[in-house]
């Protein structure tokens, strides 16, 4: 999730942020959407993949490109985004 909204913060940043009163919580939010028993006798249980580890040789100028546009931090994700982007637009042609 790369959203412009989206801050990631550790455990340690959430409690800190709680208790300088950052965080809002609506106890009157909505609840969300009631799927009714006719989704669940259709739903099936699928496992979690786990991700495969692989050894991959990048040419320099292909890693130093992702590298600097995630300023040194998550470049791998967003070499995986990229892949991830590339299988899902294959597969729907």
């Amino acid at each position: 999730m790369n959203a412009p909204n989206i801050k990631r913060a550790s455990l340690a940043d959430i409690r800190k942020m709680k208790e300088r009163g950052e965080l809002f919580h609506d106890p009157n939010a909505p609840e969300g959407e009631n799927l009714g028993p006719d989704f669940w006798a259709e739903a099936k249980l699928e496992p979690p993949r786990k991700p495969r580890s692989v050894h991959l040789k990048l040419d320099p100028e292909v890693f130093d490109f992702f590298f600097a546009e995630a300023k040194g931090k998550g470049h791998l994700t967003r070499m995986q985004n990229v892949l991830k982007a590339y299988v899902k637009a294959r597969r729907s042609a």
